[in-house]
């Protein structure tokens, strides 16, 4: 199939370049949009008990939308709660809210609802909150809450007005992402290109790389743009696949031309130059392991569809349409811009000048086992044994961190400090006993008497660190009727009951409040749906929970299977899949340590104690698939070497030693230009999204240092000829359908 693609490509290689660039260039504009069409939510599980509470609110009620923060802070002395010019600026504020016509009610103030004063109150009595939701949910919401932040900030009478809240927070994150993005790119396509200089010493040849790298980002731009008309995608889905379609297509060219060089170099000492003929086999050697390691990424990213959070889900479709863009761009783009760029492929090159200028010779290629990788490779087999008990023991110290794993859900310390959403927030946190963003909301269904409701409500109130019940029969507190209710919280046989908290929501005080109140016997003939920001924390958890097995479950089989069909081995794919573990053991033991443990400062983000629970699995995935890229750019290689050997102990060594030295500076190169692509990313001013640009580029690292340099030579030394073996069955069924490349 890649052999007729690729003659079909260079037969009229001007061609498929300037369809190519049409293409893109509608993709682009097309693309340019993609952004608008995002969202910042979709951590939670919608057939959550919580979230199935939040859709009865949002249903019967017209509540539960993404939270507003209106907060107000008065002079040094001043009790706002009676200062009549804080009432009539509250007062004016609520107006304006109100006049909105997406601003639900009700707008919770401490001038009508002073039953709630604990909560909406500073304990010094001189700031205030204005609570409210938003119609609109994650699509409207977040710029309806910036332009309300714009509007409403500022200062009146000495009084300060801040806007926060959770809408506000999506607003931000929205645009702090777009931000990011830019820099991200600013920031690895010019490192890139230097160190594909390095690589290739000729500028034209390092432009290659990058060319097509680029056209895969704006085919992503496109394809996104078309994914999110029709499914919900998280705005974090365009930084992934703008990285991973830059960093793979960079990592395959790369594999593509490094191989390419080796067959010019070949056609030539037999004494002919046929550029045709060396990029047909080019194709149909690193072509074809391409294509194989783009099905095991594009499969791992898959996975994540299983999870039903659309923050997951959108990652699992962009994921496969940037591999799918990004192995398009490598296996069509590269062999044509090979064929007409000829002989000036090598033009422009830097490394031939500078020992022109040193008066240097030119290097003479020699035998791969002249070449240091060789020799490194070969001090690696002689000690297979001490590398095969050190490293991974290192790994797993390095990973111990990890078993102290806490998954929480993101509020707004995901921001940096100077945003308003999560500089009003931590104002809250300091100055208030209770947290608004700790409320939760018991749905109750059924037909029960006020006195049912009363007894439920007193008993919600006596559970530990909870501030007041409010109910359409009465307000509670410490088991005591404290204020009326109001009786827009029943609707039918649908009750509402606020449960407001003195503790953190999203930490183990406000996980266990949670279980505390949903353990609470409910009334006879009804039933009860908690949800807010504690219980959504605590479903999600337990929804990740509920799927990963699964997923890792289908990663694991078909990565198997697939290692099978590529290698013939029954024995390769398990050694590939436990190396895989180890090394990412020990990325996610860095991730703890630093961003929830708080160790070197966090890397400039506000440590909360636990890690945004849907980042390591995605994390997983992402780390997963392209430690099987490198592992497929090795094992091809090698098994190429066996299969032309007699099969015997010295020839599997030597197989492993001439393939690590053939790829060896293909996949440190490819390594390091995907780590500066994460590392672009890791200049986000989004927490968790640092913390994934920085887990990323670990992985890939340590994947292309301790796991393919050391234990993969190792493991495979002490494995012997065992490494190739199936049984009989398996053996004859790879013969007929097993995945080649020879």
């Amino acid at each position: 199939m890649l052999t007729r693609l690729t003659e079909r490509v260079v037969a009229v290689p001007k061609l498929v370049l300037g369809l190519a660039v049409v293409l893109l260039a509608l993709c682009g504009l097309y693309g340019l949009g993609a952004a608008d069409k995002m969202l910042a939510g979709g951590y939670e599980d919608p057939g959550a008990e919580s979230s199935q509470a939040r859709d009865i609110l949002d249903q019967q009620f017209n509540r539960g939308g993404p939270s507003l923060v209106v907060k107000i802070d008065g002079p040094a002395g001043v009790d706002i709660s009676t200062d009549p010019k804080a009432k009539q600026l509250g007062e004016s504020i609520i107006a304006d809210l109100s006049k909105t016509g997406y601003v639900q009610d009700p707008i919770l103030n401490v001038w009508a609802n002073p039953g709630l004063a604990g909560e909406l109150l500073s304990t010094d009595r001189t700031s205030t909150q204005i609570l409210a939701g938003l119609e609109g949910g994650d699509e409207k919401a977040p710029g309806r809450a910036t332009d309300l932040a714009d509007q409403l900030t500022g200062t009146v009478d000495g009084f300060r007005v801040q806007v926060g809240g959770q809408a506000l927070m999506y607003g931000q994150v929205n645009k702090q992402t777009s931000k990011d993005l830019a820099k991200a790119e600013a920031i690895a396509i010019p490192i890139s290109f230097l160190l594909l200089i390095m690589v290739f010493g000729g500028l034209v040849a390092a432009s290659l790389p990058i060319a097509v790298g680029i056209a895969a980002i704006v085919g992503t731009l496109g394809l996104l743009r078309v994914v999110a008309s029709f499914a919900d995608v998280s705005i974090f889905a365009l930084n992934l696949t703008t990285a991973m379609g830059l960093a793979l297509a960079i990592d395959y060219t790369l594999l593509i031309v490094t191989r390419y060089r080796e067959e010019v170099e070949r056609t030539v000492k037999n004494g002919r130059l046929d550029r045709r003929a060396a990029i047909i086999r080019t194709m149909d050697t690193a072509g074809r392991t391409v294509f194989f390691s783009g099905i095991v990424v594009g499969l791992s990213l898959a996975s994540l569809a299983i999870f039903p959070m659309y923050f997951l889900r959108s990652f699992a479709y962009a994921g496969v349409g940037v591999v799918i863009v990004a192995v398009a761009a490598a296996l069509i783009l590269t062999p044509a811009l090979l064929m007409v760029l000829g002989d000036r492929v090598d033009a422009l090159d830097v490394r031939a000048w500078i020992r022109k200028k040193r008066g240097l010779p030119a290097p003479v290629p020699g035998p791969v086992e002249s070449t240091g990788w060789y020799r490194a490779s070969m001090w690696v087999l002689k000690r297979a044994v001490p590398v095969a008990i050190v490293v991974p023991a290192v790994l797993l110290l390095l990973g111990a961190p990890f078993l102290g794993i806490k998954f929480g859900f993101p509020d707004d310390r995901v921001l940096p400090a100077n945003a308003s959403a999560h500089s009003v927030q931590q104002e809250i946190r300091e100055q208030y006993g209770q947290d608004s963003g700790g409320t939760s909301t018991a749905i109750v269904s059924g037909t029960i008497s006020d006195d049912a409701l009363t007894q439920y409500a007193t008993a919600l109130s006596n559970v530990e660190n909870v501030g007041t019940v409010s109910t359409p029969v009465g307000v509670f507190a410490d088991g005591k009727p404290v204020a009326p209710g109001n009786p827009a919280d029943r609707h039918g046989d649908i009750a509402l009951l606020t449960v407001s908290s003195s503790v953190e929501p999203l930490g183990n005080d406000g996980q266990a409040q949670v279980h505390a109140l949903r353990d609470v016997p409910v009334p006879t003939g009804a039933t009860v749906q908690l949800t807010g920001l504690a219980a959504l924390n605590v479903d999600v958890v337990n929804s990740l929970y509920k799927y990963l097995p699964w997923v890792l479950g289908v990663i694991a089989i078909l990565t198997y299977v697939l290692l099978f069909l590529f290698t013939g081995s029954v024995v390769l794919p398990l050694k590939a899949l436990v190396m895989n573990v180890l090394s990412l053991s020990a990325t996610f033991g860095a991730m703890v340590w630093i961003f929830q443990d708080g160790h070197l400062g966090g890397l400039g983000t506000t440590s909360t104690g636990y890690l945004v629970a849907t980042m390591p699995i995605l994390m997983f995935c992402i780390a997963f698939g392209l430690s099987m890229d490198y592992e497929v750019f090795l094992l091809g290689r090698i098994r190429e070497e066996w299969s032309k050997s007699d099969r015997t102990h010295a020839a599997n060594d030597h197989a492993v030693a001439v393939g690590l030295a053939r790829t060896g500076r293909v996949v440190t190169a490819a390594a390091l230009l995907m780590s500066i692509v994460f590392l672009g990313i890791a200049a986000s001013e989004v927490s968790f999204m640092r913390m994934f640009g920085v887990g990323l580029a670990i992985a890939v690292l340590m994947d292309a240092s301790f796991i393919r340099m050391l234990l993969v030579p190792a493991f495979m030394r002490l494995m012997g000829v065992g490494n190739w073996w199936a049984p009989t069955p398996l053996r004859k069924l790879h013969d007929r359908i097993g995945f080649k490349e020879e």
